[in-house]
């Protein structure tokens, strides 16, 4: 049995070392001797009504990062035991030992993290119900859907998977990553767009027949639209399109190509819904950041379809990703390493690609993650180099890192923060991601202050 003193203390440990107020304290204990919130309301001067509300918070806070709900009511069953039996809060305070075991894939086969996770790989994470979500939504004539979320957070294996589940229905799928383009091809909206239905064409494996459909006199929106419609959705068979356009944040550089694309994507979608023939083509948008591009509301592509935000890995998809690599760990180091890289997909893959390989051990890693000698130094150079093109981004990174508490930041430098994956927003308010940028973007931002 927990001793009851010892509950603050592994309360705190799941949720990364964040310390409990007196009041979540005092909801803690009573909840775990069984009070009801009006008996904790007349054993202190708070009422019941806000003492709930404290409660609530905690025990979400505890769901999110234990993977599983945790009520007032299970609080007792999922410290003292999980579904193996095994005791999460003995694993906290007696900190058993790390064991490495045998996995059916041998180290030496496994692939170092770069890029999208093969649609083979047992290294890929659902994280429900975004998949069932996806997967249903392609099903829906007409359907624009939108996944965002920081670099290297997933998007494109999810789209990989996305694509394979339509091909399964029988539809026609293609696929445009706007990062092949030229950069030549962003010089005039009508070569963007010839180059945009040259590619569908071929992949669609449809001769390249622009020239019967392309009126200079009408424009090249128009163009693009009749070439659509009178061509590559007619002389298809009845199955639909799917027509995927990874890295479309591209565009964004270009404002004049942007803002006609994305109005033009947007008045697709709407036909759909009177048109029969348009209601053929699905289509997939994914983007790292929710764009401030100035559009009207009406032209604006980002307020339509359905938008799929990616979440960092909870910490029980930790937990099976690590089972996959062929490690067994105690809740303790899990924890550990979830409080410090905050659950980001592609770091925890890549650190126990490098547990795994046998050159560095859990403390070793912990103690130069945020070092130039750290296996996570590229990835935060490359953060440190985008905020140094932004003087504002830069300063107010420097307040976010610099108390452990949220930040009130503009709508804009918040949102382009969380773009890049370094902070968490309520509303405008900032937090940092995780304990690896905070104390590298401390050091490496304090640096900067001194060189002014």
């Amino acid at each position: 049995m927990l001793p009851v003193q010892k509950l603050p203390e592994a309360v705190e440990k799941i949720l990364q070392d964040k310390s409990l107020g007196y009041i979540q304290r005092f909801v803690l204990h009573q909840s775990w001797l069984g009070k009801t919130y009006s008996e904790m309301a007349e054993e202190s001067s708070y009422g019941s009504d806000y003492l709930k509300e404290i409660g609530s918070q905690l025990w979400q806070d505890l769901s999110k990062m234990l993977g599983q709900r945790i009520t007032k009511k299970n609080l007792h069953l999922v410290f003292e035991k999980d579904q193996q039996g095994t005791t999460y809060t003995q694993e906290l305070v007696e900190e058993p030992s790390l064991k490495m075991v045998p996995n059916i894939i041998s180290a030496s086969k496994i692939d170092f993290p770069s890029g999208p996770i093969p649609l083979n790989s047992p290294f890929y994470i659902f994280r429900p119900p975004l998949e069932r979500l996806t997967f249903n939504e392609i099903m829906h004539p007409g359907c624009l859907l939108q996944i965002k979320a920081p670099s290297k957070m997933g998007k494109s294996s999810l789209l990989n998977r996305i694509i394979a589940h339509a091909k399964q229905q029988g539809y026609h799928t293609v696929y445009l990553d706007f990062q092949e383009a030229d950069e030549t091809l962003f010089t005039s909206l009508d070569k963007f767009l010839r180059w945009f239905c040259i590619n569908t064409s071929r992949q669609l494996k449809l001769f390249p027949s622009l020239d019967d459909f392309w009126d200079t006199e009408m424009g090249c929106k128009v163009s693009c639209k009749i070439y659509f419609e009178a061509y590559l959705l007619q002389y298809l068979d009845n199955y639909p399109i799917v027509l995927a356009l990874n890295q479309i944040s591209r565009i964004f550089e270009h404002l004049n190509i942007a803002q006609d694309f994305l109005s033009m994507l947007r008045f697709w979608h709407e036909q759909a819904k009177q048109d029969p023939t348009w209601e053929k083509l699905r289509i997939i948008v994914v983007h790292t950041t929710e764009i401030y591009v100035p559009l009207k509301l009406n032209q604006s592509l980002f307020n339509v379809g359905l938008t799929i935000s990616l979440p960092p890995f909870t910490l029980e998809q930790v937990r099976n990703l690590a089972e996959q690599y062929g490690i067994d760990w105690a809740a303790k180091y899990l924890i550990r390493l979830q409080t410090m890289i905050g659950g980001h997909p592609y770091l925890v893959n890549l650190a126990f690609y490098h547990l795994r390989q046998e050159n560095i051990t859990l403390e070793q890693l912990l103690d130069t993650a945020a070092t130039p000698a750290g296996i996570f130094s590229q990835h935060l150079r490359g953060l440190l180099t985008l905020l140094q093109k932004e003087p504002q981004l830069m300063s107010a990174m420097q307040q976010v890192v610099a108390i452990d508490e949220r930040v009130e930041l503009d709508a804009i430098t918040a949102y382009k923060l969380e773009s890049m994956g370094l902070v968490q927003l309520e509303g405008n308010q900032a937090r940092i991601s995780c304990e690896l940028y905070r104390l590298y973007f401390h050091q490496q931002l304090g640096k900067q202050i001194q060189i002014r």
